[in-house]
C-alpha cells in the first residue's frame, strides 16, 4: 500500500492547502470530507501563508540582484581607491608630495603598500580615512592634487558603493525578518495539512479501495509507492 507523505517546500505545502480550499468550495450543500473549524482555518491561513511566501521570495530574488550590483560597486570603488593611493605614492617617489603627507591618509609615512581592502568594511573604513585626509590636506593649501583618479571620483565611487551596501545590508535584515514569520508559517501550514489529511482519511479510508484513495488525492493529499509497489503496479500493468 502506498504511504502519504507530507510536503517539504512552500510551494507543495500551498498546493495541499489550495486543495483542500478548492473541495471545500466544491461542497455547497454536502459537508467536504473534514470539519467546518479546520476549512475555515485553512481558508483563512492559505492567503496569509502564500503573500508571506510571495515577499521571502521576492526579497531573495532582489537580494540576488543587488548583490551583484553590490559585486561591481566594491569592485569599482577598491580600484579607484587603490589607485588613487598608488598615484599618492608615486608622486612621492618623484619628489612632488613630502613623505609625512601620507599621515592625511592615516598610513604609514615610511611604507607603500596599499591598504587592505578586502573586506568590505575595511573599504568603508579605508575609504573614510582617505577621502577625509585629502580633503584635509587639500584645506591646509597643498598645490599638489592627485588626478587619474582625483579625489572627486574617488569619493563618488565610494559614495556608490556605501549607497548599494547599506541597501543590500537593510534588505538583508529584512529578508531575516521575512524568514523568521514565515518559518512560524511553515509549522502552522504543516499541522493544518495534517489534520487535514487525517479527517479527508477517516472520511475515505485509503485501505478500502482504490476509489476511496483516489478521492483522498483529490482532496490533496500525496501518496508514494515504495519500490517494490511500483514493480509489481509496473508489471501489472496498472502503473
Amino acid at each position: 500500500m502506498p504511504y502519504r507523505r507530507l510536503p517539504n517546500t512552500d510551494l507543495a505545502r500551498l498546493r495541499a492547502l489550495k486543495a483542500a480550499v478548492g473541495k471545500a468550495e466544491n461542497f455547497p450543500i454536502a459537508r467536504p470530507p473534514f470539519s467546518d473549524r479546520l476549512a475555515l482555518a485553512v481558508k483563512a491561513f492559505t492567503p496569509q501563508f502564500e503573500q508571506a511566501v510571495g515577499q521571502y521570495t521576492e526579497s531573495r530574488s532582489l537580494q540576488a540582484r543587488l548583490g551583484r550590483q553590490l559585486a561591481e560597486a566594491g569592485r569599482q570603488a577598491r580600484l579607484y581607491l587603490s589607485h588613487f593611493v598608488q598615484v599618492f605614492n608615486m608622486c612621492i617617489a618623484r619628489g612632488e608630495i613630502p613623505a609625512d603627507a601620507r599621515q592625511h591618509l592615516g598610513l604609514d609615512e615610511c611604507g607603500t603598500n596599499i591598504p587592505d581592502l578586502g573586506t568590505d568594511h575595511q573599504l568603508i573604513s579605508w575609504g573614510q580615512k582617505i577621502v577625509a585626509g585629502e580633503e584635509h590636506r587639500m584645506a591646509m593649501g597643498s598645490s599638489n592634487r592627485i588626478y587619474n583618479p582625483s579625489i572627486a571620483v574617488v569619493k563618488v565611487k565610494l559614495a556608490l558603493f556605501r549607497d548599494t551596501y547599506d541597501k543590500h545590508r537593510d534588505l538583508m535584515q529584512t529578508i531575516q525578518k521575512h524568514h523568521a514569520k514565515l518559518d512560524d508559517m511553515r509549522l502552522r501550514a504543516g499541522g493544518l495539512i495534517v489534520e487535514l489529511w487525517d479527517e479527508i482519511e477517516a472520511a475515505y479510508p485509503p485501505t478500502d479501495n482504490e476509489q476511496n484513495r483516489q478521492e483522498c488525492i483529490d482532496c490533496g493529499v500525496v501518496y508514494f509507492y515504495r519500490p517494490h509497489e511500483r514493480q509489481r503496479q509496473f508489471l501489472s500493468g496498472t502503473l
